[in-house]
């Protein structure tokens, strides 16, 4: 099978039918297949889909029993997908079912792992687009992301990079990090992004600070380094400020004492934090190295 279509369903019900009949309609010259995953949504989504699985025989149905969250919800579904690539797409009709070709198409041209997309015009609200803006200069510098590429959630994975991403079994999946630990040979596209076709967007400033954490103490330990850094140049400093005071150039000895001090705390907690986040990571299931070919297994 050629392409796998996963979309993470929350108050869906009234955006699912005609976004599965466009992707029928747009994607029916290819082998494909839809997974839907229900993501504990209060409303009817779960009888709408289960209705749509009835209606297809490429379309595939997962229901979650609470609400998991979306990153959740979408390592859930790439755990049954059965094709050379993978598509994200949401299910409130924002990136045309069209536009999927265009992922496919960059994928396959440039020998892709993964193709983002990206919008010459977002139609989010003014909070979802600040929100998108922090967490990409924040992936910028926790996990080594381009810093001219969007993390965009309607993105497109090859078979081999899922296999990596559906290794980790921790409860906090962060897509977008556990593909920058398995590859670097990623692409973009730019896409059309129209207005959101029923109701409210889901992105809440509770969900934007979860995800702030997640990413933050979920997939680098740079955090703790710079705790580490901050009381190593804390002692430097003291000493510096001890010699002038020796020199009788500055009357005050506290602050020297004080920044002393309170460096060897800071760096003492670094180091701690150094060995624990090393364990965390091992348990996190972080690879030694990622295999793109190997001839040994060539016959």
């Amino acid at each position: 099978m050629l392409l796998s279509v996963v979309i993470p369903v929350y108050k869906g019900e009234k955006s699912i039918t005609k976004l599965v009949e466009k992707l029928q309609d747009e994607l029916h010259k290819y082998d494909f297949e839809i997974i839907l995953v229900n993501d504990g949504s209060p409303d009817n989504s779960e009888q709408v889909c289960m209705g749509l699985a009835k209606r297809y025989k490429n379309l595939h149905f997962i229901s979650l029993r609470k609400n998991f969250g979306e990153f959740n919800a979408v390592i859930c579904g790439l755990r049954y997908v059965s094709g050379k690539y993978a598509v994200i797409i949401d299910d409130d009709f924002q990136n045309p079912p069209s536009e999927i070709l265009k992922l496919l198409n960059k994928a396959q041209e440039e020998n892709r792992d993964v193709v983002y997309s990206y919008y010459a015009e977002k139609k989010h609200h003014f909070f979802r687009n600040l929100g998108s803006w922090l967490v990409n200069r924040l992936t910028t510098w926790l996990i080594n992301k381009p810093s001219d590429l969007y993390l965009s959630s309607f993105k497109l994975i090859s078979k081999e990079v899922i296999a990596e991403i559906i290794k980790y079994t921790g409860p906090y999946p962060y897509i977008d990090a556990l593909i920058f630990r398995t590859t670097t040979n990623v692409g973009r596209i730019q896409v059309l992004h129209n207005d959101r076709m029923e109701g409210e967007s889901n992105y809440t400033v509770k969900k934007l600070i979860r995800l702030f954490m997640i990413i933050v103490f979920g997939y680098s330990l740079l955090p703790i380094r710079v705790v580490f850094g901050t009381g190593i140049f804390s002692i430097f400093l003291s000493i510096i400020l001890m010699f002038l005071y020796l020199l009788n150039i500055t009357e005050n000895w506290q602050i020297p004492m004080f920044l002393f001090f309170g460096g060897i705390q800071l760096s003492s907690a670094g180091i701690i934090g150094e060995y624990i986040g090393k364990l965390f990571l091992t348990q996190n299931g972080t690879p030694q190295f990622v295999e793109k070919y190997n001839s040994i297994n060539v016959k």
